[in-house]
């Protein structure tokens, strides 16, 4: 056929030369604009599917600026696509170009189909990774959907709210609904699902202002695990950063999963929820160099990933470039943010899920292995600076987890506003303190007061912290008071998966048990660590189910159990329903009280002249703790007073504001306590508002410098009563 022209149900259609931006289909009523990055490439086509399966390529007659363009008219939108590319097969040096390879768009803003593990979705010949497979893997792969976009948002705004209002929920869209039984049949396991009143309202009922969305951008699962009979669940294995994934939609997987996405994110902001999403931009599932070639592996491989060094100073690493790649990710290749298109290609998707679907902010997984500059952790980086100054981007909320797979990736406290982070340091302090394994209390003071230790020297506030006690990855808040070690052998690796470091205490047996004693403690401990996080300065997260005793029977690297081991069990007959009601408890009061969600700094003094000190810590005597209280590794029990009268920071207007003044005594020892609140002129008697203590329930009056005794592995949280 001659070149520009191609056919098209059954007549000879022309090719238009088009543009080469943006990037990906659009769909216009003249004609649909198809634009693909490669620029090593000899030949691009866009081949359009039938809905009878039928191929037709369309030559993508221009090249500009490493990018091959055309447009095509006649085209309705839904309709189904890929490119095929050609150029050199030289691995060697990183040019793995195959036509037999139908590659997904990588700005297609949906997919429809799934993969099919088969030697055709491989570039290489199995087995001979030198040889080019000339297997065609169409029958195997996904297609890229043609949108046609639009959507009434009515007057949807953002639902932003100040960091330090924040109160985040992991959950997953899947497992949210997926047992859910106030949620239609139909609906359950989708972003429809997560939509209805009986998870808003649950949502809003509980506290939490924010929705955090483990991965919803378009995955595979890995052949490893497809081989185990196992599928990804978490969904840390993009291929398609512009599209919701279509498996979490009810309304069909031909751009109906663009507008379901929409609605969802419109529904939760009309209930006042923000919507972050968890988004992977370091690796993406084509893996290894002898992984399957899916999309970026094909266009651009030299461009997209990141190669070793002879010279790195990691062993691992070391060999002739560009032949290897440079993973610190641990899942077989790195994305090189460093290189000019393929910063563009993450900006522009961030902006895409921001501007187009109305999202709040984003989550970065491993976010280390971007800020790569010469392999080197880079806190200027590319990545970095352009989302600092981006106009779209520097304003929603950015929160980062401050590491990747390798040791000098490790960077928690380092980054730069606006940035906030995950802190890990903040769950294995409060693990152990829990567990008794704390050595004192020292530290564990630092991370109730916002750990000043890593964010104060550059100017961030108490926010900057993200601060949590269980995450997706790691045993549930009830399997980490149950179980002592990891119990993985569900996941066909034989127990060795997952960390080793869980910092659990099971209360004295393994695993679940009848034992009324032992299940009343764990219950207790789940609700202490709970109380702990929600009232903590920082931004609390919660993982989702943990506040009503989800269990994954001792799974501590869930990724691949797309089952009852991973979703949420709604029945009420096994539900901790007195967990649920203290955090419940504990996040409203710090909803109502500024005093316990403050944006400055304690200072361990007055704020005012003559006033009592912003924060005090107390000894269960009484008195304020001494430097030798501070270094007792024997003291397990200690308070914390937090004056209201009047806060650090100012109101809108400059103004003083004025709060209740509050103890929280926290006894992590295995035996009762006397503690005694303090003598003083500014609190003279209070009342308990939360209480994991039997003995003391809420309600009970607290004269100061009386005595009370608090039992062994509980928290009394006392206001004061003027």
């Amino acid at each position: 056929m001659t070149p520009g022209m191609w056919d098209y149900e059954g007549e000879t259609t022309m090719v238009w030369p088009g543009r080469n931006w943006p990037l990906g289909s659009t769909w216009t009523a003249d004609a649909t604009n198809f634009a693909v990055y490669a620029p090593r490439a000899t030949g691009a086509w866009a081949c359009v599917f039938g809905d009878d399966g039928s191929e037709r390529e369309v030559p993508l007659t221009e090249h500009s600026l490493g990018v091959w363009h055309c447009a095509v008219p006649g085209l309705a939108p839904e309709t189904l696509y890929g490119f095929r590319v050609d150029g050199p097969w030289d691995p060697a040096h990183g040019l793995r170009f195959n036509r037999s390879k139908l590659l997904l768009d990588p700005y297609a803003q949906a997919f429809s189909g799934s993969l099919t593990p088969d030697p055709a979705i491989f570039g290489h010949v199995v087995g001979h990774p030198d040889v080019r497979s000339d297997l065609d893997s169409a029958p195997f792969v996904p297609r890229s959907v043609v949108v046609a976009g639009g959507f009434d948002w009515g007057d949807d705004a953002p639902a932003r709210r100040l960091w330090r209002d924040t109160v985040i929920y992991e959950l997953h869209v899947k497992g949210m609904t997926q047992l859910h039984d106030r949620v239609p049949a139909e609906l359950r396991g989708t972003y429809a699902g997560l939509a209805t009143p009986a998870v808003t309202d649950y949502l809003c009922e509980l506290g939490v202002t924010a929705v955090e969305l483990l991965p919803v951008h378009q995955f595979v699962s890995e052949i490893g695990l497809a081989e185990r009979g196992l599928a990804n669940y978490w969904g840390y294995n993009s291929i398609g950063f512009f599209a919701p994934h279509n498996a979490y939609s009810s309304s069909g997987d031909r751009g109906g999963q663009v507008r379901e996405f929409k609605q969802m994110v419109k529904a939760l902001h009309e209930a006042g929820l923000e919507v972050i999403l968890d988004v992977v931009y370091n690796h993406t599932a084509e893996a290894e160099p002898l992984g399957p070639t899916l999309s970026f592996r094909g266009l651009d491989d030299l461009g997209y990933y990141q190669r070793a060094r002879p010279d790195s100073p990691d062993g691992r690493l070391a060999g002739p470039p560009p032949d290897r790649y440079w993973d610190v990710t641990g899942c077989g290749n790195t994305v090189d943010a460093s290189h000019t298109q393929t910063l563009r290609l993450i900006l522009d998707s961030l902006r895409y899920w921001v501007s187009e679907m109305h999202v709040d902010g984003f989550r970065f997984d491993l976010v280390s292995a971007l800020t790569r500059t010469d392999q080197r952790v880079d806190m200027n980086s590319a990545l970095l600076m352009a989302i600092g100054q981006d106009p779209v981007l520097r304003h929603v909320k950015l929160i980062a987890e401050p590491w990747d797979a390798s040791m000098d990736g490790y960077r928690v406290g380092q980054f730069p506003p606006p940035w906030v982070e995950w802190n890990d340091q903040y769950r294995d302090t409060m693990r152990d303190f829990w567990r008794g394994r704390s050595a004192g209390v020292r530290t564990v003071a630092t991370r109730l007061a916002g750990s000043s230790d890593l964010y104060a020297d550059d100017g961030r506030s108490p926010y900057a912290s993200v601060n949590y006690v269980t995450a997706h990855d790691g045993f549930t808040l009830r399997d980490l008071v149950s179980y002592d070690e990891k119990h993985n052998e569900a996941n066909g690796e034989h127990n060795h998966d997952g960390t080793n470091d869980n910092r659990s205490w099971n209360c004295g047996v393994e695993g679940e048990t009848d034992d009324a004693a032992i299940v009343s403690l764990r219950r207790r401990q789940a609700a202490n660590l709970m109380a702990s996080l929600c009232l903590s300065n920082g931004v609390p997260m919660l993982t989702a189910g943990d506040e009503r005793g989800r269990t994954q029977g001792g799974n501590n690297n869930a990724y691949g159990q797309d089952n009852e081991v991973s979703w949420i069990d709604w029945r009420p007959d096994d539900a901790w329903l007195d967990v649920y009601e203290v955090t419940r408890a504990a996040l409203r009061i710090r909803r109502d009280h500024p005093a316990l969600r403050q944006r400055r700094w304690f200072e361990g003094r007055p704020t005012i002249r003559g006033g009592p000190k912003d924060v005090a810590w107390l000894h269960p005597t009484g008195r304020e703790m001494t430097e030798a209280d501070w270094h007792d590794a024997t003291l397990a029990c200690f308070g914390m007073f937090v004056s209201g009268d009047p806060l650090r920071s100012p109101g809108p207007h400059g103004e003083q504001l004025r709060d209740a003044s509050f103890i929280i005594w926290l006894n992590a020892s295995g035996h009762e306590v006397e503690v005694t609140p303090p003598m003083n002129d500014w609190v003279q008697s209070g009342e308990i508002v939360l209480s994991t203590d039997p003995d003391n329930p809420v309600g009970t009056p607290v004269v100061a410098a009386g005595t009370m005794c608090q039992q062994a592995r509980s928290v009394i949280v006392m206001r004061e009563v003027k």
